[in-house]
């Protein structure tokens, strides 16, 4: 038994003396690095694939400073489990269709209430808005979720959807005056 011990031991003490031999040039990305560098470094989970498509271009286009590591759409009485694991506090009245999870980086989708796809875009703002300032405090978040709508209403903006634009009869395209 003394032996077994001795043996792991040692071979932690090696382990640990393994971990300072690291070459001085080397670079060695953290998470974070990946996370801010790559938009494929978090998972959608439980989202149809014109959801996770839709949705993916959207946080592209918002620039946040800060991305989840992952976003899970739930039906609903997983979200109010998951809601209830997490001590989320919604104040009395109000309709919760997504919430944060700070320490995980997590954001929970109940895929019964989130509403269209452009209320998607919407309130995944405020969320990253909650990541990018690290605060559970719907004021902060919406704060940083301002700049990241803006960025999303430039883009459908400058980007005409096919239902705006209507051939005319020269041939050309006009933009319809119906949003």
């Amino acid at each position: 038994m003394k032996l077994r011990i001795w043996s792991v031991v040692l071979w932690l003490g090696v382990a640990v003396v393994g971990w300072g031999q690291v070459h001085e040039g080397a670079r060695i990305n953290t998470w974070d690095e990946t996370i801010a560098t790559s938009a494929a470094a978090y998972t959608v989970q439980g989202a149809e694939t014109r959801q996770e498509k839709l949705l993916r271009t959207q946080i592209q286009t918002m620039q946040p400073d800060v991305l989840p590591r992952r976003i899970i759409f739930v039906p609903h009485w997983k979200y109010l489990y998951a809601a209830r694991m997490y001590r989320l506090h919604v104040p009395t009245g109000m309709a919760s269709r997504m919430f944060t999870h700070l320490e995980s980086r997590s954001v929970f989708i109940d895929t019964d209430r989130y509403g269209d796809d452009d209320s998607l875009g919407h309130w995944m703002a405020h969320e990253l808005g909650h990541l990018a300032m690290n605060s559970s405090s719907e004021e902060d978040a919406e704060k940083a979720a301002a700049k990241y709508r803006r960025r999303l209403k430039e883009r459908t903006q400058a980007r005409p959807t096919v239902r705006q634009l209507q051939p005319t009869a020269q041939g050309g395209v006009v933009k319809s005056l119906e949003n």
